[in-house]
């Protein structure tokens, strides 16, 4: 529909079934009487996009209901899920030919179940992404957090995601309030950031356009693991929101402690999004020095400011001939090799 600019996340639960090395969400799970009601998500505004996500949001069981809200307030709604809940999701998309599924794959086999502390979990997760490629289902994809355990299969999960036609999303280790970790840490930046460049040069190699633009997206990654400012500027509590299982309306959740905009069980979403509190958040975003760089923050970036992507695909995919090198960011020829 045109005039739908906004990008929209809603954390249905943190109650979650796995036990991620990178994520302590579970240890504090909301309880289902307390959390965001379909009421409520109705008071939302329309958006360009909408990303439903947890903890795990198949542990609810009216997740049916509060798609079927979203998708006539959003253009596009993807779910973001760790692909246990088979029967559920395929049920799910089977109601809704258009939703998005991203399932979170965390390595092969021996690595992801490592990481997401879920028995069994690559073989569900993956399991499932084939059912959906077997019922032809036009979007789905699975995304990866990179770290330390996980980076040398980087480019076999990729391959594995081009092999079947799906999407491959990217993001890395952050700190927040909303994962409630204070230390996750890439140690060896080096490895990981060399995984990350034959990634962003297989993208550049692909005749996907798509693809080029997620090369770029890595290219921040690399930046952001080296603790670079951001690629782009922050347009989050003017572009996008979050909301939470508490209905507190948040501008994202990359910020070390939570800041609320308002709370929509309580509240017309006019009332918060032109409210003083609402100000005093863009406040406080636009001084934020936290330099994330998650989908969430990146993709709205991206789209607005288009150009600065655009020439860094023109820049290596015509003079460089399709070729990205670490080498051209001075930052990490400064940094000792063994970090």
């Amino acid at each position: 529909m045109p005039g739908r600019k906004l990008y929209g996340t809603v954390i249905v639960t943190y109650r979650c079934n796995a036990r991620c090395n990178m994520c302590n969400c579970y240890l504090y799970p909301t309880k289902a009487s307390e959390e965001i009601t379909l009421d409520d998500i109705k008071k939302l505004p329309e958006m360009k996009f909408v990303n439903v996500t947890g903890g795990e949001p198949f542990v609810r069981q009216d997740l049916p209901e509060i798609v079927a809200v979203l998708a006539e307030k959003s253009d596009r709604v993807v779910i973001s899920t760790n692909g246990y809940f088979t029967s559920r999701i395929l049920d799910l998309c089977r109601r809704f030919p258009k939703v998005g599924i991203r399932i979170s794959i965390e390595g092969l086999e021996k690595t992801n179940d490592a990481i997401r502390g879920i028995p069994d979990g690559f073989n569900r997760g993956y399991g499932t992404l084939k059912m959906l490629v077997e019922m032809k289902h036009p979007d789905v994809g699975f995304g990866m957090t990179i770290q330390d355990m996980n980076a040398e299969d980087l480019i076999p999960l990729y391959r594995l995601s081009a092999e079947l036609n799906m999407e491959f999303a990217t993001g890395t280790l952050h700190n927040s309030f909303y994962f409630k970790k204070t230390d996750n840490k890439i140690v060896n930046r080096l490895k990981v950031a060399q995984n990350i460049e034959k990634l962003i040069n297989e993208l550049l190699e692909s005749n996907s356009p798509k693809k080029w633009f997620r090369a770029y997206f890595n290219h921040g990654l690399i930046n952001y693991i080296y603790g670079q400012p951001r690629l782009l500027p922050c347009g989050m509590s003017n572009d996008a929101f979050f909301i939470d299982p508490y209905c507190d309306v948040i501008p994202c959740n990359g910020m070390a402690e939570k800041a609320v905009m308002g709370n929509l069980h309580n509240q017309s979403w006019d009332e918060i999004w032109h409210s003083e509190q609402a100000n005093r958040v863009r406040e406080r975003v636009r001084k934020c020095d936290r330099n994330c760089w998650m989908i969430g923050s990146a993709s709205p970036a991206m789209h607005k400011h288009i150009w600065r992507p655009a020439l860094w695909i023109i820049k290596h995919k015509g003079l460089k001939g399709g070729h990205y090198s670490l080498t051209e960011n001075d930052f990490i020829a400064q940094q000792p090799r063994n970090t």
